[in-house]
C-alpha cells in the first residue's frame, strides 16, 4: 500500500508519501518560523492562514518527490488533534476532500501518538512493552505501551511543556525564536551545574510534569544575576536550565519503571533533537540495561511520515470497513478530547 499523510497541527505543513515496501518515499515539511518569530511564539491565527496558502503546494510536492500520481494512493491518513484547532482543520478539511473526490479511505490519527510512531518507524524491531517520552513545545507526556498502538498514558504536563518553557526563556532574554535550539547553540561550553535549580515534583506523587515553576526559578535567576544575552554567564546558566529540564524529564521516567517494566524506552516529539537530553536519556537507557530509540532529528519535529506510518498500522489493525470516509470526522484541540 502506499499512504498519503498530511500533518498541520501547529506550524509546519508536511506531506508525506509512505510505502509499504520501500518506506518512506518523500516527507516535505514547511516550517513557519520566519512568521512567528517577530511574536516570540506561534500566532494561531497566521499558523492557519499560512496552512491555507501552502497545503496543495506540500502536497503535490510530496506527490512529485514519491514520483507517484494520487491515483496511485491506496490510504490517507491526518492528524486530528492535539493542536492548534485552526490549522488541524486545514489539514482536516484538505484531507477530507481528498478521499471523497478519489473514494480512498481515511484514517485520522492523534498528533502525539505519531511521535511516537516516528521512534518506531525507524527502529522497526524495538521490543515491548515500552515507555515513550514525548517532550515538544505543546506537550510533555509519558505513555506505556504494553503493545502496538496500545497507548496508556502515565503522566502528562500540568501547565508548560518542556519546549514551552525553553521558548519562554529565550523570549525573556531576547535570544530568538525558536528557543531549544537558540538556547541549545549558546549553551556549548557552559558549566550545567553553575546555577541551582531543583527538579520539580508533584505533591501528590504522580508522574504528571510541571514547568512553570522551572520558568518563574529562571527568570528569578536572570533578574537576581543581571544576566543578558551579553552576559558572561549566559552559557552557564543556559546549560544549568537545560540540565534541569533534561533531569526532570528522566526522573519521572525513572519513577514510573518499577511499575510499568519495560524492555525498551522511547524519546520522541521536537524538543528530543536537543543534544543534551538526548545523550543524558541514551546513559539512562544504557545504565537500565533497556534497548532505546530516538527519532533522527529530522523525524524528532511535526512531519507527516510519522502520520501516514500510524495511520497504515491502524488501517491494518482495524481492516479497511473501519475508515470508510465520514464527513462527521472532526479535530480535537486538546490532548483529552476523544477523537471524533
Amino acid at each position: 500500500m502506499r499512504v498519503l499523510g498530511i500533518e498541520t497541527s501547529c506550524d509546519e505543513t508536511s506531506a508525506a508519501v509512505l510505502s509499504e515496501e520501500s518506506g518512506v518515499l518523500s516527507n516535505i515539511v514547511l516550517s513557519q518560523d520566519d512568521v512567528h518569530a517577530p511574536y516570540g511564539g506561534v500566532v494561531p491565527e497566521l499558523a492557519s492562514r499560512r496552512h491555507i496558502e501552502a497545503i496543495d503546494g506540500v502536497v503535490r510536492e510530496a506527490l512529485d518527490r514519491a514520483a507517484v500520481d494520487l491515483d496511485a494512493i491506496d490510504l490517507l491518513a491526518v492528524t486530528q488533534g492535539p493542536g492548534l484547532i485552526g490549522s488541524l482543520l486545514v489539514g482536516l478539511s484538505f484531507a477530507k476532500g481528498l478521499a471523497y473526490h478519489t473514494k480512498k479511505p481515511l484514517v485520522g490519527v492523534d498528533h502525539i501518538e505519531a511521535h511516537i510512531d516516528a521512534a518506531l518507524l525507524e527502529n522497526p524491531g524495538l521490543p515491548f512493552p515500552a515507555l515513550a517520552l514525548v517532550v515538544s513545545g505543546g506537550h510533555t507526556s509519558l505513555f506505556f505501551l504494553e503493545k502496538p498502538l496500545a497507548y496508556a498514558v502515565l503522566g502528562r504536563t500540568r501547565d508548560d511543556a518542556a519546549g514551552e518553557a525553553l521558548d519562554k526563556v529565550a523570549k525573556f532574554l531576547g535570544l530568538g525564536y525558536p528557543g531549544g535550539p537558540v538556547i541549545e547553540k549558546l549553551a556549548e561550553g557552559g558549566k550545567p551545574k553553575a546555577f541551582p535549580f531543583s527538579a520539580p515534583r508533584m505533591s501528590d506523587r504522580s508522574l504528571d510534569f510541571s514547568f512553570s515553576g522551572l520558568k518563574t526559578a529562571a527568570l528569578r535567576i536572570i533578574r537576581d544575576n543581571k544576566i543578558t544575552k551579553d552576559s558572561r554567564k549566559l552559557a552557564d546558566f543556559l546549560a544549568s536550565f537545560e540540565e534541569v529540564v533534561a533531569r526532570s524529564i528522566l526522573e519521572n521516567l525513572a519513577r514510573a519503571l518499577p511499575d510499568h517494566p519495560a524492555k525498551a524506552v522511547l524519546l520522541c516529539g521536537g524538543v528530543a533533537r536537543n543534544k543534551r537530553l538526548r545523550a543524558e536519556f541514551e546513559e539512562f537507557a544504557r545504565e537500565q540495561k533497556l534497548e532505546f530509540a530516538i527519532p533522527s532529528p529530522k523525524m524528532c519535529t511535526d512531519n507527516a511520515a510519522m502520520v501516514a506510518s500510524l495511520g497504515l498500522k491502524k488501517f491494518r489493525a482495524a481492516g479497511a470497513e473501519s475508515f470508510a470516509l465520514s464527513l462527521e470526522m472532526n479535530a480535537y484541540p486538546r490532548v483529552n478530547t476523544p477523537q471524533g
